[in-house]
């Protein structure tokens, strides 16, 4: 039983690896839940279906990383890198630690979908407010993607 008083082990991009490809030889679960992997460069990492409720990626580089099915359940992903991850909007990712960075990219994407019969969305995606977070995304200025504009209204 591990004492409460001892630090957590900190991960190396090497020690996840190894973990990683242990567990998909043997068939067994990616199990990394509480672990401290702030600042861990996990980019291109397989951790489809990884338990990793309540680990610290703060600052993480999971770019490229497969996040498919992972639990990210009270995971602190502030100021975590995940362009190009495939991370999925499900019940495992309820309740993650989010920034600025995260909510404005995910805004910006949201922004830019084409919705159709949802007159709700219509008039929160013109919102001034809406539209200024979406634009703060590091996507427009790293990516030069456009900024998002106002759409017209259709006549009712």
């Amino acid at each position: 039983m591990q004492n409460k008083r001892e630090k957590k082990m900190k991960h190396t991009r090497k020690s996840i690896f190894a973990l990683i490809n242990e567990c998909r030889k043997n068939g067994t679960n990616i199990v990394l839940r509480g672990a401290d992997l702030q600042e861990a460069n996990l980019r291109w990492a397989d951790l489809r279906g990884a338990d990793l409720q309540e680990a610290n990626l703060r600052g993480a580089d999971l770019r490229w990383a497969n996040l498919r099915w992972a639990n990210l359940q009270g995971s602190d992903l502030r100021g975590a890198d995940l362009d190009f991850a495939g991370y999925e909007l499900s019940c495992k990712t309820i309740g993650i630690k989010a920034d600025k960075r995260l909510v404005s990219q995910l805004l910006y994407h949201l922004c830019r979908k084409d919705v159709q019969d949802c007159p709700e969305w219509d008039e929160l995606r013109n919102d001034e407010r809406v539209i200024a977070l979406a634009n703060q995304s590091h996507v427009v200025d790293v990516y030069g993607l456009p900024e998002i504009e106002p759409q017209a209204q259709e006549e009712k």
